[in-house]
Formats: C-alpha cells, sequence, structure tokens
C-alpha cells in the first residue's frame, strides 16, 4: 500500500510541473532611450515607455504603442521636430488606437521642449505625462543618434500597407506637419 501511495504522489508530482509552460522570450528592440522615456520595436510595432511624473509614487511606467504603418515614427519625429523650430500655440492631438496623446511644448530656460500627455484608454479621466524634453533627448529616443532609426524604416517597406494608424488633429491655424523628404539615407545633422 506504501508504494501505491508513493507512486500515486510521484505522478501527481509531476503531473503539477507538466502545467508551467515555458513562453517564448519577446524580443524587444531599444532603438533609443533617455532618463526615464524610451522607444522600444517589437515587429512592427512601437511603445514609448515613460515615467509618470503626474502620479505620486515615481515608480509608476506608462507607455503607449503604435504601428509603424505609413511611416508613422518617422512622421511623429518630423511632427516634434517641427514644433521645436516654430511652437504650436496649443497642444497637438494624436489618436492612436488604444489612446489619445497630446504633445505639449514649452519653453524650459529659453530651450524648446515637449511633454507627452497621455489620455489613457481615450479617457480623459485617466492622465500620464512624461518629463519635459529637449530636442537633443527627442533625438537620442528616436535612435538619430545611435543610427537605430534606420530599423523603423525598413519596417515600414517590408509592411508595404497604406493605412494610417495615427490621426492628427492640428489646433486651429497650424499647419499639417511635414512629409519626411523622400531621401531617407541621410545622416542625421549634429
Amino acid at each position: 500500500m506504501k508504494k501505491i501511495v508513493l507512486l500515486f504522489m510521484c505522478l501527481f508530482g509531476i503531473s503539477a510541473f507538466a502545467q508551467i509552460k515555458v513562453l517564448k522570450n519577446e524580443t524587444l528592440v531599444e532603438i533609443g532611450k533617455d532618463n526615464s522615456v524610451g522607444l522600444y520595436k517589437k515587429d512592427d510595432r512601437f511603445t514609448i515607455n515613460y515615467q509618470d511624473l503626474n502620479t505620486a509614487n515615481l515608480n509608476t511606467f506608462r507607455s503607449f504603442s503604435f504601428q509603424n504603418l505609413n511611416k508613422d515614427v518617422s512622421g511623429l519625429y518630423e511632427l516634434i521636430a517641427n514644433g521645436f523650430i516654430d511652437t504650436p500655440e496649443s497642444n497637438i492631438v494624436l489618436e492612436l488606437p488604444n489612446d489619445i496623446i497630446e504633445l505639449h511644448f514649452e519653453k524650459n530656460y529659453g530651450t524648446p521642449t515637449v511633454q507627452f500627455i497621455q489620455y489613457i484608454n481615450k479617457n480623459r479621466k485617466y492622465v500620464g505625462k512624461s518629463q519635459f524634453l529637449n530636442k537633443k533627448q527627442i533625438d537620442k529616443i528616436f535612435g538619430k543618434t545611435s543610427g537605430k532609426s534606420a530599423l523603423y524604416e525598413k519596417t515600414a517597406a517590408a509592411n508595404n500597407i497604406h493605412h494610417n494608424n495615427m490621426n492628427y488633429q492640428q489646433p486651429v491655424g497650424q499647419a499639417s506637419p511635414a512629409t519626411p523628404a523622400p531621401n531617407e539615407n541621410r545622416k542625421p545633422r549634429k
């Protein structure tokens, strides 16, 4: 009888371990990061991860994601870069599949900066805010200084999809964002 109970316990122990499955490790590629804001890529999906300064707990990290359809990553970078040159009078509103993002431009000590404001799940009640970022930090996050910006350009060309994933809503009286130049092999300015 002891042998049967021991055998039963061994079989039960093996079946308990058989319930654990090893999952594939998702490969996230870091395009760029500066302090608490980073841009990451998985397949054709891009995620901006940031430390939420709008909460009392500074260990809160939030993110928003979108696909690089129609070169949206380059378009977002150009939109921010143009905002540094000609500061918009009001926030630029971007509608993503799951969230609403506002680009808030402000001069801090005479330097143009941008802040991501996220309305989580398109609900104005839940708001996340990134730190203010200057042009040098944005270039680093979008991989312009390290050359990793080529990673997101290849993804858009491989997909060959002509749908727009982000809807840009310009403030009244603002010009539409400039389309990136067709020569994508240019070296970034220093």
